[in-house]
């Protein structure tokens, strides 16, 4: 795997921010997108432009045939044993709420309850809150440990024949960790329960094989894996889909129509009424072939190797806090930190000045920032495009900013 023989296929690359070469360390927020994608999606709009599904002309049958052959590519990249078990979404968010909405409402009652860790992502526990509310099951949080990791043990405990649903992230968008899915499962399923897995930041850097993982439901975002914004994918497993009702009705999704009364077509479809993203869910596919072709095992060592080495390096720096696990540990791609006494986005600010791109805010985990005691981090995340270089001027941008703070404060 060569960093710099692929960042050539990367145009934005070539551009120049405040006078500096760009460095791009926002990836858990979105990826850069290759010439690759940007041609098919170019050639999709110049010559297969069409609706999928609605027409015998050849157009119709161009774009269909390229719409279908990105869900069967997705379905190879993740494992999952059939096609039809990929639903086209507008990404993560859109995914869970689904699952939330057309599945678990109509199963949860008052007395159930919903197991999921205080660091996940808002778009992995505001669904659960409402499905919550509106049934009257609970929610029962996991504990941490100090690094973020959850322990085994405290999920056996935690996880009854009360539980429902169980929901977690694959990688923390925050703090890097890596959850024990497939053990997490085997403790669910033993209780009847079910796990949804929030895979916005594993599925795009690390080999995701959903009947290893024995996930029930898989969401992920096709923006963060080098595909276009607005597309992303619910997996589930056959019965579960079956189960699942629609979250919105129109053209398309249905089977029979009445004055009073319709009915759908089977999963995928029944899930993706009106004009789907067409030309997203090409994209994605496009994207899948690129990753496939550089290899996820590669992917995944490469970006776990950046974010130790920044992490040994940061925490070699006074006045800096690191978050999550400490270096040699296991850790995705990325590293969120704080500098003593700045907030984060003055610190992303002059990251910026010096043309690094990096993250700061809560990062959409408000509850894991009372945890961590702090309103907001920065953070910094890779892909398989940045290289250790990138590593050093990041660190030896910070330590600039941390200079010009000090002055500023002194």
């Amino acid at each position: 795997m060569n960093p710099l023989a692929i960042r050539d296929d990367f145009p934005i690359f070539q551009e120049k921010i405040n006078g500096h070469p760009l460095v791009y360390l926002d990836n858990a927020a979105t990826s850069q997108k290759p010439r690759q994608v940007l041609d098919v999606l170019r050639r999709y709009y110049e010559s297969e432009n069409s609706n999928v599904h609605r027409g015998v002309h050849t157009l119709g049958t161009r774009a269909t045939e390229a719409y279908e052959g990105a869900r069967e590519k997705i379905a190879r990249f993740i494992n999952a044993p059939s096609p039809y078990q990929i639903v086209f979404t507008r990404g993560t968010t859109e995914s869970i709420n689904m699952v939330a909405h057309g599945y678990a409402r109509a199963r949860l009652q008052a007395g159930d309850e919903i197991v999921l860790p205080p660091s996940e992502h808002h778009s992995n526990l505001i669904p659960w809150q409402q499905a919550a509310r509106a049934t009257g099951a609970t929610l029962r949080y996991l504990p941490l440990q100090e690094d973020g990791t959850i322990r085994l043990e405290d999920v056996e405990a935690a996880v009854t024949d009360r539980t429902k649903i169980v929901a977690i992230a694959h990688v923390s968008n925050v703090l890097g960790t890596v959850n024990p899915v497939r053990e997490i499962a085997e403790i669910a399923h033993r209780h009847g329960a079910v796990i949804v897995v929030d895979g916005a930041q594993s599925v795009p850097h690390m080999p995701t094989d959903v009947q290893e993982l024995d996930c029930d439901f898989l969401a992920f975002s096709g923006h963060k894996m080098l595909g276009p914004t607005g597309i992303g994918v619910l997996y589930g497993k056959p019965s579960l889909l079956a189960e699942m009702e629609p979250t919105y009705f129109g053209g398309e999704m249905i089977d029979v129509v009445e004055l009073h009364e319709s009915t759908w077509k089977e999963a995928p479809w029944k899930f993706e009424g009106g004009t789907p993203i067409i030309a997203g869910a090409i994209g994605l596919g496009a994207a899948v072939d690129y990753l496939s072709r550089i290899g996820m095992e590669e992917i995944a060592k490469h970006d776990a190797h950046l974010a130790d080495l920044a992490v040994r390096r940061l925490e070699e720096i006074d006045g800096v806090t690191v978050y999550g696990p400490g270096p040699g540990k296991p850790r995705a791609g990325l590293v969120t930190f704080n500098l003593d006494g700045v907030h984060p986005h003055d610190v992303a600010t002059v990251l910026d000045a010096a043309g690094i791109a990096v993250r700061a805010g809560h990062h959409c985990a408000q509850p894991l920032m009372r945890i961590l005691n702090v309103g907001a981090t920065a953070r910094a995340s890779f892909y398989l495009y940045n290289t250790e270089d990138d590593v050093d001027a990041f660190v030896a941008a910070l330590k600039q900013a941390k200079e010009f703070f000090g002055h500023a404060i002194g």
